[in-house]
């Protein structure tokens, strides 16, 4: 058995941080390997790319969540107590939770009022000289999932309530006034959602049984107990904070069919490649550079011992850009994926593994429902031109977003 190789330097944070989304595979290319250890944050950490290494970061017997994210992702992104950090039964019971949410016609009801906010807001579009995409589509998906969730959303609440949410994803890795900005977001995004979920349960609140306010509001853990409040808060943001980020994919869909704009006649003409095409912008476009887990007990893969308790991060972007896994793999081909075959490890934007077994996350299908229908909206039912602007996507950010968050100006609806 061998020694996992080392990436250069002491401690690998700033390049890390410098380079997020091609700091694993470029060093594994540079190794020769699947896999190599650093220091992140001080703390020892192996990192893998592959669909190989995917296998093995979601085999539950080996690798745990629990104690694996960094603190400030905690405090930001995740909060604490959610879904996220649970291993086994515990995992599995509450991923049974956000999973009865997750129905065909439940994921129909909440694109359908997308598809109502865009019609809403495109006559006022129209009006307007330019209007910036990302920020309005941030408004409409907080409308949306509040609707859906069964949230109270009054009209004065919308744009802090925009803000708050975009802050969880968009500051949560950086450093200085953003970071605790993301921190100040999070605290008064949990108080008032468990001010909601008292509310529900004490009977001032009536959502409709399916919504997500009422089944999170009234779900029992393994022991029997309804969730504590804050816990109940953080899994309602669960809900909330990756539907509203599902904008950062549906502006890298706009990206793509601007720079790719012959697939903009293609998908009027044959609605079948329209999954095809989200799917790809889903593949080669950065959003999730890695994931984290621990080492439950020690264990041996292709030669190499890993330590109980060591940090594992697994290369999404990487992963899905593998060139054995997908033929030419930094071209944006979306016809790959009409007769593609499913493999839960090397396609792996938002996570691998099974949606109800592992950590993969449930709301994968919400996110290419919505891309599908603001898709199919700008290339069927709007003209609009796009203004002169650096298009290029800010690759040391997270997420990577065209510096002006794509302007478009003379908007007008077709026939």
């Amino acid at each position: 058995m061998s020694g996992i190789p080392s990436a250069e330097g002491f401690d690998s944070t700033l390049t890390l941080l410098r380079n997020p989304y091609g700091f694993i595979s470029q060093t594994c290319r540079a190794l020769d390997t699947d896999l190599f250890e650093t220091r992140i944050l001080l703390r020892k950490t192996i990192c893998m790319t592959g669909s190989a290494a995917a296998k093995v970061f979601y085999s539950e017997d080996k690798l745990v969540r629990q104690g694996s994210m960094p603190g400030r992702i905690q405090k930001t992104l995740l909060g604490e107590g959610g879904v996220q950090g649970l291993d086994g039964a515990a995992h599995q019971r509450r991923k049974k939770m956000f999973m009865s949410l997750m129905g065909t016609e439940h994921i129909a009801a909440l694109q359908g009022m997308s598809l109502h906010m865009l019609d809403n807001y495109a006559p006022d579009w129209e009006a307007r000289n330019e209007v910036v995409f990302y920020d309005e589509v941030r408004e409409m998906l907080t409308r949306a999932v509040c609707a859906w969730c069964g949230v109270p959303l009054p009209e004065a609440e919308v744009a802090t309530r925009t803000a708050q949410l975009t802050s969880l994803f968009e500051d949560a890795g950086a450093i200085g006034p953003k970071h605790w900005a993301a921190r100040l977001a999070r605290h008064r995004l949990e108080k008032w959602s468990a001010r909601m979920i008292q509310q529900v349960r004490e009977g001032e609140l009536q959502p409709t049984q399916e919504s997500a306010l009422h089944v999170i509001a009234t779900w029992r853990d393994l022991d029997g107990a309804m969730l504590s409040p804050k816990v109940a808060a953080v899994e309602l943001l669960n809900v909330l904070r990756p539907t509203v980020a599902v904008s950062v994919f549906i502006v890298q869909t706009a990206h793509a069919l601007h720079r790719y704009p012959e697939w903009q006649e293609k998908l009027r003409n044959d609605e079948g490649l329209l999954e095809p095409f989200v799917q790809e912008v889903r593949r080669l476009y950065p959003f999730f550079p890695a994931v984290a887990a621990r080492v439950e007990s020690a264990f041996e893969w292709q030669g190499y011992r890993f330590p109980e308790g060591r940090r594992v991060l697994l290369d999404l972007y990487g992963s899905n850009t593998d060139p054995r896994s997908w033929d030419a793999p930094l071209e944006f081909r979306p016809e790959r994926f009409r007769s593609r075959a499913e493999n839960p490890y090397d396609f792996i934007p938002q996570g691998g593994g099974d949606h109800y077994t592992n950590h993969r996350c449930p709301g994968e299908w919400i996110a290419i429902s919505q891309m599908k229908a603001f898709c199919r909206y700008l290339v069927n039912d709007i003209e609009y031109d796009v203004r002169d602007q650096d298009l290029e996507l800010g690759t040391g950010e997270l997420p990577p977003l065209p510096e002006n968050r794509f302007i478009m100006r003379n908007v007008r609806r077709r026939g």
